[in-house]
């Protein structure tokens, strides 16, 4: 007998083919499915699209982002503008640029609602001068030109401000893509309802070319004129003065006296948190940051600041940016090199960890104050101890794509950061907030990763990268396929991938269904997003599956609510 329904059995069915009409062709070939347009734009705020991924260019990237904003627009204006605020104001994505340009094009290509629930919003996600200079610059590029609106708006966002507080913005983010607050003042002409603001909207537009030996009394022209005396400075003991009595912002001190340990030594108290963690490099090759010394105490008593690290908005990514280029001792560009301090090493590792894993600061939640575990081994535990009252009994498969695709590329645009590596800090965190994990590894067949709970996230990472010559096609039924044929109990498959799998006899989906009927266990599937394309494995019309964004700050709760059956 020929067995011609074998071919119609959808396990048999290889991922080179669709295993069902809703499927559509991902960039490696293979059968997927698509994106909502609102889901990717959810997916591109938060990765956005710097670099080129193994299949797409750059451009290819951006304009395919582009084109899902503007169809989203056109659907629900308003809608994909509030879902970009809601971004930038909770601080879930690495970089404010993605929420930036949905606005501009809100702007420059949405209906009057849409336009209306734009120029609301840029205050709310352009809050710095730098937002500001980088959504003047892509209105720019978009073309069409000034608006009344847009100048109602360019002038809000001076005037609504106090002057110390415009006086701030004025010094500490001065230029930026070509930009400077003297190109949007001559565009926008606010008038400050109080004399003392106007006087720094002058000083902005025309300067002040005679400085007084005593300073002003109101706050913001004393800022203002403590810039001036920097600039005319001659001594290093009066530009350390300056910083220490009128708290100058490192941007607004002149470049030759930022080569000054002592200078930086006065600078640590004012940074804000991410000028502070962008800075430790330089820090420590300019000697400021030595082993034992008071400025390194300083620097972990400011790193470890809950409550500095909720007001900053400060993104895991960012943590892990930092850590990934200050523990290797050099930059990803340029010729600056240092011998990294341990102790900074520890605290970015304990920081990152805060960030993704919520620990509560000392006084129970919303309290400030340092975190509540410290030290070496802080927050640190084997996969069978978890923290009271955070894990859960369900059993976790993790699957980390290290497939060729995954080395290529960035998340958010960090120099370095891979999909493939960013996956392991990812896998880590989960590691760490549940009893009962299996981890492993796959291209197109299981690849051996050896990480625990107990590892330091930098440790995790050199790990990580040294695997990158397993690199090969992507079957991301591998995890279940698996766990079926080794009879692992899973309750919660976790995959971590782009998305570009093709190489399988069988499609995930399909395999995950295959190990429910044989189990009897009712798993569920979790694909974690890392980069920015409009495909996921996931089925959207199972309930027991699940699509999450890679390095969303929001990812690890929903992913341990979803686990729970609470989502």
């Amino acid at each position: 007998m020929t067995n011609y329904a074998q071919h119609l059995n959808p396990a048999h069915t290889p991922q080179s083919e669709p295993l069902d009409a809703r499927q559509v062709k991902n960039q490696a070939g293979g059968w997927v499915y698509a994106m909502s347009d609102m889901d990717r734009v959810r997916r591109f705020l938060i990765l956005g699209s710097e670099g080129a991924t193994y299949y797409a260019s750059e451009r290819k990237m951006v304009v395919e982002n582009a084109q899902t904003v503007l169809r989203a627009l056109t659907v629900d204006g308003p809608a994909v503008v509030r879902l970009a605020t809601d971004m930038s104001v909770s601080g879930r994505a690495p970089k404010n640029d993605p929420a930036i340009f949905v606005l501009a094009l809100a702007i420059r290509h949405g209906d009057d609602r849409t336009r209306a629930e734009a120029y609301a919003a840029v205050p709310q996600v352009c809050r710095i001068g730098t937002h500001l200079f980088t959504l003047m610059e892509y209105l720019k590029q978009l073309g069409k030109g000034e608006s009344r609106g847009l100048r109602t708006v360019l002038q809000r966002w001076y005037l609504e401000k106090e002057p110390s507080a415009l006086a701030w913005q004025a010094v500490k983010y001065q230029q930026r893509n070509g930009w400077s607050h003297r190109d949007v003042l001559r565009m926008a002409h606010p008038k400050h309802r109080e004399l003392e603001g106007n006087a720094i909207l002058h000083w902005v537009v025309k300067g002040w070319p005679d400085v007084e030996n005593d300073p002003p009394e109101r706050a913001g022209l004393r800022t203002i004129w403590a810039v001036e005396r920097a600039r005319r400075a001659t001594a290093e003991s009066e530009i350390v003065h300056l910083i220490e009595t009128y708290r100058l912002p490192f941007e607004a001190i002149p470049t030759e006296w930022l080569k000054a340990a002592a200078v930086w030594s006065a600078l640590i108290p004012h940074l804000g948190y991410t000028g502070l963690v962008r800075n430790l490099a330089r820090m420590t090759a300019n000697g400021t940051l030595a082993p034992l010394s008071g400025n390194v105490s300083k620097v972990v008593e400011r790193l470890r600041d809950a409550e500095a690290l909720r007001k900053g908005r400060v993104h895991p990514i960012q943590i892990l940016s930092a850590l990934k280029t200050y523990e290797q001792g050099k930059g990803e560009r340029g010729s600056l090199t240092w011998t990294p301090v341990a102790a900074i090493v520890d605290v970015l590792n304990d920081v990152f960890y805060h960030v993704m894993d919520q620990v509560e600061p000392v006084g129970g939640p919303g309290a400030p104050g340092r975190f509540a575990a410290e030290g070496p081994e802080a927050g640190h535990r084997s996969c069978g101890g978890a923290r009271d009252g955070a894990a859960s009994s369900q059993r976790w498969f993790l699957g980390l794509d290290i497939s060729g695709s995954m080395w290529s590329g960035t998340i958010a645009g960090v120099p370095g950061l891979t999909p493939a590596v960013a996956t392991a800090a990812m896998a880590m965190v989960t590691m760490r907030q549940e009893p009962s994990v299996y981890c492993m590894a796959f291209t197109g067949t299981p690849v051996e990763v050896k990480l625990s709970a107990r590892q330091r996230l930098d440790d995790v990472l050199k790990e990580t990268q040294a695997l990158s010559h397993q690199m090969g096609r992507t079957d991301c039924a591998v995890p279940m396929r698996y766990a079926l044929t080794h009879h692992i109990p899973v309750d919660v498959f976790c995959i971590y991938t782009d998305n570009e799998t093709c190489a399988g006899p069988i499609h995930p989906m399909e395999a995950l269904r295959q190990y429910r009927r044989v189990t009897g266990i009712p798993a569920r599937l979790m694909v974690v997003g890392m980069t920015a394309t409009g495909f996921t494995i996931a089925d959207p019309l199972d309930g027991g599956a699940l699509d999450v964004v890679g390095f969303d700050s929001a990812a690890p709760t929903l992913m341990a609510n979803f686990a729970r059956g609470t989502v």
